[in-house]
């Protein structure tokens, strides 16, 4: 499990130091440096999933593939970068990622920056003593811009052969049809009240968590390279099922959520799952129930680091702390506000009964600055 994300020189930060746990929310006003943190680790594995663990290797950081696309060299490197003499003496720009699984596990990716090509989307890196070893576990990264209602979705084998549902959750369809008996593991992320601990049924009981009712098919179109997906509501899953509707007939929650429920469930304990803004399209009471999920795939042993602007996902994971679903220890919340010059973070603490310690200035507390003015 990575324990702390340490980034020199990168996109917003001049030097950041995030400690890390089995649940980290990253919190914050847009464009305060929350997407960096994801990027960091999705650039660290579309760059070198592929390289062989050996002392000191060369490789060159992907700046754009199918994780993240972040422009050129001169878009990655901080306007105002600094010395990095403790990682890399010499006076040339260098860009550091340094990822630790606790001590003294500790792999550092520095990308010497090149003044002559700062618009190429490559950068030359050195790793010492080589990939994080995140690179070659199992991997979701689920982007803010996810799969919309549709009437068909692909049908991709290599997806099924690498687990990945893809950064949009379009293979998410295509998975929960091939794997759709496969039993979810025993342990918190078990739904108590599904039919039977397969995934398809697992799905369908943590889906009924955001939508009373509903369930779901997916399967094939023969003959084509598609799947389908369609809703019930009243029914349970399979033959029995009231009257199927299309995704586009239902709305966007459902279609949206559907990645991250799939994500969570399919998690292992040597999984690590990133995620945007999981509340997207969601009611209240559903982005309440989508964070107990989230708590549930962090306490199965899973490693989740989660991009938020919802308050009610917050209390969410506070509540499964309160309740024992999950260790106050295992619960990060980081509090990224801009400085004008970049950004700090504040790391307000959870307790066992699932307060905070500290409750900064602009921490969510729009709902308490509008009731101020109602009652003015």
């Amino acid at each position: 499990m990575i324990t702390r994300l340490t980034l020199v020189n990168f996109k917003a930060f001049r030097r950041l130091e995030l400690p890390m746990g089995p649940l980290t929310l990253l919190t914050g006003l847009n464009s305060s440096g929350k997407s960096s943190v994801l990027q960091a680790l999705g650039l660290f594995r579309q760059s070198f999933e592929t390289a062989p663990p050996r002392p000191a290797i060369y490789q060159r950081m992907l700046l754009n593939g199918e994780l993240v696309e972040l422009g050129s060299a001169r878009d990655v490197l901080h306007d105002d970068f600094g010395p990095t003499d403790d990682l890399l003496p010499g006076h040339d720009p260098v860009v550091g990622i340094v990822v630790e699984a606790g001590a003294p596990v500790r792999s550092v990716g520095l990308g010497l920056f090149d003044p002559d090509e700062p618009d190429e989307d490559v950068i030359e890196t050195r790793l010492s003593p080589g990939p994080p070893q995140f690179v070659f576990k199992p991997f979701q990264y689920l982007h803010a811009d996810r799969i919309t209602p549709a009437v068909t979705y692909p049908r991709s084998r290599h997806a099924i052969n690498s687990g990945f549902l893809g950064v949009r959750g379009e293979h998410t369809v295509n998975f929960l049809r091939h794997y759709g008996e496969r039993e979810v593991l025993d342990g918190p992320l078990r739904h108590p009240e599904a039919s039977s601990p397969q995934l398809r049924d697992q799905t369908v009981a943590w889906m009924q968590e955001l939508c009373p009712g509903v369930n779901l098919q997916a399967s094939a179109i023969e003959g084509t390279d598609f799947v389908r997906l369609s809703y019930g509501f009243g029914g349970t899953a399979g033959i029995n099922s009231t009257r199927r509707r299309r995704p586009t007939n239902v709305g966007f929650g459902l279609t949206y959520a559907l990645p991250i429920v799939v994500a969570c469930l399919t998690a292992t304990p040597e999984s690590l799952i990133l995620l945007e803004n999981p509340e997207a399209h969601l009611h209240p009471k559903g982005q309440s129930r989508m964070a107990a999920l989230i708590s549930a795939a962090a306490a199965s042993g899973a490693q989740l680091v989660v991009e938020t602007h919802s308050d009610h996902v917050l209390n969410g994971v506070r509540i499964a702390v309160k309740q024992g679903a999950l260790a106050a220890d295992d619960a990060v919340i980081h509090f990224f506000r801009g400085n004008g010059s970049g950004a700090e973070v504040i790391s307000p603490r959870v307790d066992r009964d699932g307060m905070l310690a500290q409750w900064p200035e602009g921490f969510f507390d729009e709902w308490e600055n509008s009731l101020d003015q109602l009652l003015d």
